[in-house]
Parts: structure tokens; sequence; C-alpha cells
């Protein structure tokens, strides 16, 4: 019987596919593409958490990523031999070895960087007179023989060190390398002695044979000990006074290790694994981060101890690296979260759309089939079979192809998520074409919203759904998704609140309509009154193609929100940085600008306003004024205290720090209007009166009052008062007369704003541009001027903020929810009018016959379809902005915009309606509802009434 049911389905479904293949082939290309998409974000969250990971591995300092294994010296109680035997090459890379094997997945070193070998923990005092002696203190030096040197460096003079007789710690004379640095800061040279005492016999002497060069200065070889590539000037710690001494490394032969047993250089045994980050991907970091946690105190440490050692240890900064990628992670995911399930219940409700499209253009043949004697089983079993042949490898095709377009990634979420979509279309198609046909259908009968009346379990499901979106959102307003966990609830907050602005929508639509329809049918002619009366009866205004079309548009304006609300912040965080399109300034605090630089810098093609500024750091307010707290500043202040309140005596008791800005008004103002700065009260800084310019040469004294537009921190601590303040402009008194929030090229909150002509020295340490001034001119001429000045431009900071694969790949998944979003409206608004194209069709070719002519049926068809689009599109942009107004205090985009970037601003980033992602996809729904329209009124008028007519009495 089995064998007969498939021959007899073989011929059903391939008639059906060819008696429809343009649906078929639509059906197929629509679970395609949203099976793409499905598959595709799983694979490209993977992608970017995994080249995330790798990257920050990848540029951490190598003494932070490196895996290293250290013991002390061979035990003194142990016989010579046995000692020398425990620090030569070959016992040394047989620990190594077995130490690279033992290292737990998913940890794995790269073993092309990996070093072992012996080096001094305290370093020499060299007393040789031809070292340099900066404040006459001596350099102290390390000694390491390590392996690999010849791999990883290139010799530039003399010869490689080596050793022809086996070194043993009686011997007294080893060979040795510098690098090319190493030598130029310590006047080393081929043939220089180094002598190492040692605790019995003459000192060890050191010839330098050889000056190399790294092959990658940059790789964990030279890196993970940067002494060992570039020497270092640092201060003497035992010094009462301020003194420096040179500190640097030499590289003794490769099993020279044995020699410095006799030193009291305190000789340590090392292995250094830097991780391989190749293979590892976004998931692992968890692993990994307990991996390091066993290897530093747990049983991976025991482990490396039975191989190395007893007194062996693991130090590594990499689990710290990991742990900031997870935050980092965590912080992006909740965002994340929101578009995925936006996107992904708009492509289900579209789906289910299809379905319904489907089910209404078969609905006769079904019932005819049913009142013929056909179960429901079997038709079911019939549309699941024939859905499944178009379904089934449209998914796969899909899948195959998010597997292609997205390289890295595992492959199973990708698996499910397209096994979904097929899964959905191939249930939700056949139940709800069989649901319609459980009872027979009286012929005729009304479809539209006439007929529709709520019931009571629909009002309940309302209710229902009414208390999760409020407990949603109530949820992400006030946890935040910064806590790193990704709630579905609260990440499908915007879900829930299209689904509810849908169904209270389609409850209140037919009201205005059949109100408005009442004045039109006064009026001559039935066009109005019949597209009016029409559309409040509709059925392509259910639910279903509202909700799709709310959903796709929420999400469409939440993910461009996002966008721009990251843009904005990496915007103004580089004005806040630079200060205004570009800025030239000293390196040093107290540098100032020659009136030939500013002068050649004004006159560059492009620059459209200069604005010179005297920011002076550091100025002590005067005790009474400072009294009540106050927060310092400095070159990189971020506005946060930095000073104490000091509890002894003193002039300077309880004093805190400010910082003065100098400007000229007019050019300030000008400059304030083109960044967006708030506005800057120029008149209150005349320079007249008392506060009058200087004569050139004369000293200001305490007597004259200068107006200060200050930062409302500093006005609520000066008052209305006049204070004293010593600055190295000049010595004055100044009255607070305004107040600004913010002042260009700071991020402090704590400044005052003073006239520059009114100051005793009045010349610029900084100058900011606005315009679009050519940067290689800009630095040649700040260059030109024979001192060493910074050049800084908006736009390079503003790239800076883009620099970490997952915060580039969250931001492209959000275009991708965008542009998605937009795409599933404009199929929503297109299955819902294809919907009822058959009866408008028919409504035309009637109304032909009475006398209609061709514009009046363009006319009506416009008409009918304007109230629905107009609703969904003016839903849609209120749904969006609702949204993202009660969401935005719950959502911070820092990890998104600013974060890993160093100096950035951390201050939080919330949402903000971005009006053009608002605005564009609702008008495209309406654009796309009068094009169908045109398109189907031109399409039935090239056709006759009878032709329409005949296609079946049911219409």
């Amino acid at each position: 019987m089995s064998d007969g049911k498939r021959a007899a389905s073989a011929p059903w479904i391939r008639t059906r596919l060819r008696t429809a293949p343009g649906a078929a082939v639509a059906l197929a290309v629509l679970v395609l593409v949203t099976a793409f998409l499905a598959g595709a974000f799983p694979r490209a969250v993977d992608a970017y958490e995994t080249k995330g990971l790798r990257h920050d591995i990848r540029l951490a300092d190598a003494g932070r990523s490196a895996v290293e294994v250290s013991r002390p010296q061979p035990g003194l109680e142990l016989p010579r031999e046995q000692r020398e035997a425990g620090v030569r090459t070959p016992e040394l890379r047989r620990i190594g070895g077995a130490l690279g094997k033992a290292l737990p997945d998913p940890l794995r070193a790269d073993m092309s960087s990996v070093a072992f070998g012996v080096r001094t923990l305290k370093p020499v005092l060299a007393t040789e007179p031809w070292l340099p002696r900066p404040d006459t203190v001596p350099p102290q030096l390390s000694y390491t023989a390590q392996t690999g040197l010849k791999e990883h460096a290139r010799l530039v003079k003399g010869a490689w060190p080596t050793t022809p007789d086996a070194v043993t710690a009686g011997s007294r004379a080893v060979r040795g390398a510098v690098t090319e640095e190493t030598a130029a800061a310590l006047n080393m040279k081929v043939g220089s002695t180094l002598r190492l005492p040692t605790a019995v016999g003459g000192p060890l002497t050191v010839t330098v044979t050889g000056i190399v060069a790294p092959r990658d200065p940059g790789g964990s070889y030279w890196s993970a000990d940067p002494l060992v590539r570039t020497p270092s000037l640092i201060p003497d710690p035992a010094s009462p006074f301020p003194q420096n001494y040179w500190t640097g490394t030499v590289l003794l032969a490769e099993d020279a290790g044995p020699a410095l047993l006799a030193t009291a250089t305190e000789p340590s045994l090392f292995w250094r694994f830097p991780p391989d980050a190749s293979a590892l991907t976004g998931p692992d970091g968890a692993r990994l981060t307990a991996v390091v946690n066993s290897l530093e105190s747990g049983p991976g440490l025991l482990k490396v101890r039975a191989i190395a050692g007893d007194t062996a240890e693991v130090l590594t900064g990499l689990g710290h690296i990991v742990q900031a990628n997870a935050r980092m992670r965590d912080a992006i995911s909740p965002v994340i979260a929101v578009a995925a399930l936006g996107i992904g219940s708009v492509a289900a409700v579209v789906l289910v759309m299809t379905g319904a499209l489907i089910a209404a253009r078969r609905k006769a043949e079904l019932a005819l089939m049913r009142s013929r004697g056909g179960s429901l089983r079997g038709i079911g079993g019939r549309l699941l079979a024939e859905t499944a042949v178009t379904v089934v490898p449209a998914s796969a095709l899909g899948l195959l192809l998010a597997v292609l377009a997205v390289g890295e990634g595992r492959w199973w979420p990708a698996a499910l998520a397209a096994t979904g979509v097929g899964l959905l279309v191939c249930v939700a198609l056949p139940l709800r074409t069989t649901l319609q046909h459980i009872r027979p259908t009286l012929h005729g009968a009304r479809e539209d919203m006439v007929s529709a009346r709520p019931s009571r379990r629909r009002t309940v499901a309302e209710l229902t759904l009414l208390v999760l979106a409020v407990g949603a959102v109530t949820a992400l307003r006030r946890r935040g998704t910064s806590g790193g966990d990704t709630d579905l609830l609260v990440s499908g907050a915007p879900v829930l609140l299209a689904l509810i602005a849908a169904l209270v929508l389609v409850r209140l639509y037919p009201l205005p309509l059949r109100l408005a329809a009442r004045p039109v049918a006064r009026l001559r002619g039935a066009i109005g009154f019949l597209s009016l009366a029409r559309a409040g009866r509709s059925s392509a205004g259910g639910a279903l193609p509202l909700l799709a079309l709310l959903l796709a548009l929420a999400t469409a304006a939440f993910g461009g929100s996002v966008i721009a609300g990251i843009g904005d912040a990496r915007d103004d965080a580089a004005l806040t940085t630079v200060g205004a399109d570009a800025r030239v300034s000293g390196k040093s605090e107290r540098a100032t600008l020659p009136d030939e630089l500013v002068r050649t810098v004004r006159g560059l093609d492009g620059v459209r306003n200069a604005a010179p500024l005297r920011v002076e750091f550091g100025v002590t307010m005067p005790e009474t004024a400072a009294g009540g707290g106050g927060a310092g500043s400095g070159p990189d202040d971020s506005g946060t205290d930095t000073g104490a309140d000091s509890g002894g005596g003193g002039d300077a008791a309880g004093a805190r720090a400010t910082t003065m800005v100098g400007v000229d008004p007019a050019s300030y103002t000008r400059l304030a209007r083109t960044t967006g700065l708030p506005d800057f009260p120029s008149g209150l800084l005349k320079a007249t009166g008392a506060s009058a310019p200087l004569p050139e040469g004369a000293k200001s004294g305490p007597e004259r009052v200068l107006p200060v537009i200050a930062s409302p921190a500093v006005a609520a601590r000066l008052g209305k008062e006049q204070h004293a303040v010593d600055t190295l402009s000049g010595n004055f008194k100044v009255q607070v007369v305004g107040t600004v929030e913010r002042v260009a090229s700071l991020a402090s909150t704590n400044f005052l704003i003073v006239n520059s002509a009114s100051l005793e020295q009045r010349v610029p340490t900084t100058l900011l541009l606005t315009g679009a001034p050519d940067p290689g001119k800009l630095r040649a001429a700040a260059d030109g001027n024979g001192e060493e000045f910074v050049v800084q431009l908006r736009s390079e900071e503003r790239a800076r903020y883009v620099n970490t694969p997952m915060q580039a790949g969250a931001e492209r998944i959000y275009l991708a929810a965008v542009a998605a979003g937009a795409g599933y409206a404009l199929l929503a608004v297109l299955l819902s009018l294809l919907q009822t194209a058959p009866e408008r069709k028919t409504l035309l070719a009637r109304l032909r016959t009475m006398g209609l002519t061709t514009g009046q049926g363009r006319r009506l068809l416009a008409f009918e379809a304007t109230p629905q689009a107009l609703l969904a599109a003016g839903g849609g942009l209120l749904t969006g902005w609702a949204t993202i107004v009660l969401l935005s205090p719950g959502i911070d985009l820092v990890p998104l915009a600013l974060a890993g970037v160093a100096g950035s601003d951390t201050s939080p980033v919330t949402l903000r309606a971005d009006l053009w992602s608002l605005a564009l996809p609702a008008a495209g729904v309406v654009a796309l509802a009068a094009a169908v329209a045109g398109v189907q009124a031109w399409w039935a008028s090239r056709r006759g009434s009878i032709t329409e007519l005949r296609a079946g009495d049911s219409r």
C-alpha cells in the first residue's frame, strides 16, 4: 500500500509544480534568502568573536601573552656535574619539548618563537670605564643564554657567539653578542669585554664577538623581555637625588649557561611559549581562561612541575587578556540579541504571510477536494510533500551559501537556524491551509474585516502580551544591557512592543476610515467612498501583515539608531580630543607657537577659521574657593578629582588645580558655532576698562580684575566674588560672568576661559582649525619651524575608534539588520497587496461594466491602498520611535563605539532616534504600496472585463 501511495503522490507533486512554477520558485527564493540570513548570523557572530580574540592576543604585549615556565638554578646540594647537565641545551630542549606537548587544549604554542635557556635575575654592576655613566652612575647589565639567536637575528658585525670548548661552572671566559641598539647606547663594539664576579676564583669574562639585529623586533623572542632588544635609561631608586643609569642585556652563547652557575646573579632556567592564536575560536575563550588558571595554580601546574621540577612556576598575563575580551563580548552580545530577535521575528512573520497567500490562492481547490471526501490528513500530507520538495533544497542551498560567505564559525548553529526556517515553512503552510477546511465553508461568505469580531481568547492573549512587553521594558530600563547576560525577554522587548502596537492598530484602524467615509459619501462620485469603504473592510490590513511591517520598521529604526549612536559617540569623542577639525600644539605642556607658524597655518588652503588658545594647566585655585572641592586637570585630564584636601597648614592648604584657557572671543565663537559646541557668550569677555590689554612689556598687577567664563563646577566654587590667582600668564583677579558646559580641546569639567588679550603673556599654546586643510602641508608647516609640534586631525582621531574586529563585526551585523528589516518590510507590503490582488482585479472588471473608466480604476486602487500603507508607515515610525525612547536608558553603546581605545571617553552612550532610519523605511512602504497599486490597475486595464469575469463565478 505504501508503494501505491508513493506512486500516487509523485504525479501529484510533479503536476502541481508544473502548474504553478512561478509560485514554487518565489517560495524557494524567499526560503533561500531567509535560510541564508539565518545561517549567516551565528557564523558572523562566531567570526567576529574569533577574530576579536585572536586580535587581542596578537596585539598584546609579548611579555603578557606568553606562557613562561621558570625555576631557580639546580640546588647547591647536587653534584657539580649534575647541576651543569641540568642547564645545558639538550636537557633544556627535552624539558621544553615535553612542556609544549603537555599544554592542554585549546592553548597551543607558536613553536617557531619558543625560547628557553638560562638568565640572570639579579643585574650586575658593570664597572668598565668605557661604559656610559649618566649622572656618574654605572650601568647594570643582565645576561641570558637562550636558544634560537641565529634564527631570530641577523649578524651585522663580527661573528656569532659560540662555545669552542665545553663550558662548565669553572669556566672563566665565554662569548656573547648585543643588539645594534644596545651597542649604540652602551658604546659596545666587537671585542669589548665585560667582567662578572664569581663566588670562587677570578671573574667571568664575557667577550662581545658580534652585533646583531632582530629579524622581527616585535616578536615574542625580542619583546617578551624588552631589555634583550633595547637598553633603557631608568632612575636609581636607591639614590636620594634624581639620578639615572643604563640597564640592558647581553646575549651569551647558547651553551654558556653552566658558566653562570658560579656567579652571584641568581641564575634561573626558563621556557617561554608564545601562544599560537591562529587555531583559537571565539567559543574557546572560556576554556582558555580555565586552562590558564589551571596552569597558574591548579592541576596544570602539577603537570608542569612533574616535567620541569618541583620548584617550577608558571607566569602569564594571557588570562587577563582573555578575560578583557570576554567582558567586551558579554557587553556586545545583549545589544546584538535585540537585532537578532527582531529580524528573526520579521522573517518568521513574512514566511507565515507567504503561507497565507498560498493558502488563499488554493482555497477553492482544497475546498473542492474536501467536499469530495478528501481527509485533512491526506490533504495535509500532499501539501507537506509538495512544500518540502521546494523548501528543503532551498534551505540546504541557503545554508551552503552562508557557510561559503562566512568562512569562520561553528557549523551546527547555522545548520539549526537554516533547518528551523525550512521546518517553519514546511509545517506552517500545510497546517494553516488544512485548518481552514476543518469545517466546510459556505460559498460567497464575506472574508473582510466586517465579519471579524475580537473573541475573549484574543483579548486574553493581547493582555498577556501587553504584560510581557511592559515587564521586558521595565527590566531593560532598570538593568540595562551592560551586565553581560543575554536575556531573551529583555532583548525581545522591541518585538513585543511592535506586536502590541499591531494588535491595537488593527482594532482601531477601521474606525477612522468608516467615520471618514460618511462625509465622503455625500460628495459627487463614488471613487472616494468606495476606496475608503473597501480600505476599512479589506483583510489586507489584518494583524499579520501589519505585525510584519511594524516589526520590520521598528527593527530597522532600532538598528539605524544604534549605528547613528555609534557614529555620534565617535564624532563627539574625536571632537573632545582634538577640539576642532585640526589642532596644532607643542609636545610639551608649556610650549608656545611662533607667530610665523600661526600665520603660515592660517594661510593654508582649506582652513576656514583659526582660533588661537593659550592653555595653562594646574592653575591653583584660591583656598577659599577651593574648599568646596573640585577636580584637577592636566594635559590628559578627564574631569575627575585628582586633588585631595590637605590636612596640614600652608598657603596651599585645600587648594585645587584647574585649567585656564585664554581665547580670542571672535575666532573662538566661530569655532564653537562650527563644531557644535555650546553657544559662547563672547560679549562677556570684552577687553575694556580694568581688563584692557596691557602695553608691551607691562606687568599685570593684582588690582586687575578679568571677567571669566567658567565651567558650572568652578563657577559654583568661585561664586560672584573676585578671587586672586597666580598664573604663568600674569597675576590678577578673576570674576565669573558666565558659564559654559564645555570648552574646545579639553575633556575637563573644571576650567576658566579668559580673553587672551587681557593677559600679560598672550602667546598661544594651541591653534584650533576648522575646514579641510591638507594633512601633509599642515604637518610640513609645523615641522618647518625647527621645533617639535604635534598635529592632530579629527578625521584620524575618529578612525581610531574602529580598531577591533569585534566592534567592526557587530557594527556590520547592525547594518545588515537595517537592510534586512527594510527588505522584509517591503516584502510584507507586497505580499499583503498580492493576497487581495484577484479580488481587486475582479472588482475593477465589474465596475468597468458599469462605466468605470481606466483612470478612475487606477485612482480607486491607489486610494484603497493608501490608508493601509499610511497606517503601516505611521505605525512603524511611531513604534520604532517609542521603542528607542523606552529602551534607550537601558542600552549603553560604549562597548560598540569607544571600547578598546586608550584615552577614549567611557561615559555612557545612549540610543537616540535617528530620523533617516525612521523615515526612509516608512517612506519606502508608502512608495511601494502606491507602485504596486498602479501596476495592478495598469495590468487590469489591459485585460477585458469578460476575461476577468470568466475566471470563476466565485469571484
